[in-house]
């Protein structure tokens, strides 16, 4: 390797709306930052967020077709591009779950290449096709597999024998402390309100569960809301099960926002209720605005953000009474919400850009030392 750092090339998914695409482009920025020649790939042309390096649009050919044709033509300038801009390493950060394109991804278009892959999830056949042997040779074969949380790192790859893991936390950009945009006119109408946000998929975020909890909870009888935020394919059933309950006035439903920062500051908390994660960014940024959090501890992420009041409540059980309570203890007990909110900010310091910069900086040092 010589002297100079490494060319690098981030591949995504697209830019917008899920967290391993916000990851993505975040790194982008850290890497960028640190003096890197950063080069970004997306298979879909959806941008909102903001990244640094240059954009390599595979989606904009898409649009045009695609045909198995075009869809080797687009592979083929794919190949061409990592080629012609002699990147070193690819940090790779898409769904795993078909084996046979991972080896067109690892044989063909990365020959020659080395490559990290980072895994958000901790839900196993996502990042993990079958035949499972097979796959974790392709991990294997890596220059390192990255997982988003310790228990990624230790359950779905150490745990596996892929001796190259490394744990790296998802950073959250300096950009989420941005407060310069508005709350929606229906929103300023409410007095008090808790958050949910995210891709409105309710098999993995159990947006049900938070509803329901809600309902059992005393908030709507005391005048504070629930607003859920966000698209997915969940929406409109998730808004016909809230009809036929007593809290129906007081549930808000709101379309994806790009600029959420206002919104989540003035929350009285804001909730998460997924059945699994990888590593849940909702609460790291709801910290960096002061806002407090309540989780169900599920598996991956939680625990490891959250200290359990101190800086938000973390449920054990999967009960919609105990998440309820939950819920009115960090909404009325003033002691706990501004014990919370003062311990906020300096109990995400570990996710800061300027952390997860060094471990990344620490990781790519090794890389150009080979």
């Amino acid at each position: 390797m010589s002297s100079a750092l490494p060319k690098l090339c981030i591949v995504s998914v697209s830019l917008a709306k899920g967290g391993a695409e916000r990851s993505a482009a975040v790194l982008s920025e850290l890497l960028y930052n640190l003096g890197y020649d950063v080069h970004i790939a997306i298979l879909t042309n959806q941008i909102d967020y903001t990244y640094r390096g240059k954009l390599f649009n595979l989606g904009e050919e898409k649009e045009n077709a695609d045909h198995p044709i075009a869809r080797f033509k687009r592979f083929k300038m794919f190949r061409q591009y990592l080629q012609d801009k002699k990147i070193d390493l690819v940090i790779d950060h898409r769904p795993k779950n078909n084996y046979y394109r991972e080896v067109f991804y690892a044989k063909y278009l990365y020959r020659g290449i080395s490559r990290i892959y980072v895994v958000h999830s901790s839900k196993k056949s996502t990042y993990f096709a079958n035949p499972l042997d097979k796959m974790i040779k392709l991990y294997q074969s890596n220059f390192k597999s990255v997982g988003v949380s310790s228990f990624i790192t230790q359950n779905l790859l150490i745990q596996q024998g892929i001796s190259n893991a490394v744990c790296i936390p998802n950073a959250y950009s300096r950009n989420w402390n941005n407060t310069e945009n508005n709350i929606p006119a229906e929103l300023q109408k409410l007095k008090k309100y808790i958050l949910f946000y995210g891709r409105i998929d309710n098999q993995i975020k159990d947006i049900q569960f938070l509803i329901n909890a809600f309902t059992t909870s005393k908030l709507w009888k005391k005048n504070v809301h629930l607003v859920i935020m966000g698209n997915g394919p969940d929406k409109e059933s998730l808004q016909m099960h809230t009809y036929q309950l007593a809290s129906v006035d007081f549930i808000r439903f709101l379309p994806y926002q790009s600029k959420p920062f206002q919104i989540i500051k003035q929350a009285e908390l804001v909730a998460l209720t997924s059945k699994y994660e990888g590593f849940p960014m909702v609460l790291i940024e709801s910290l960096a605005m002061k806002t407090p959090v309540v989780s169900l501890d599920f598996t991956s992420g939680p625990r490891e953000v959250i200290q359990h009041r101190k800086n938000g409540l973390l449920v054990e059980n999967r009960s919609e009474s105990e998440f309820a309570k939950a819920l009115e203890e960090m909404c009325f007990n003033e002691t706990l919400r501004n014990t919370c909110i003062k311990n906020a900010l300096a109990s995400i310091e570990a996710f800061s850009e300027k952390e997860i910069a060094k471990k990344w900086n620490s990781v790519l040092t090794d890389f150009d030392s080979q």
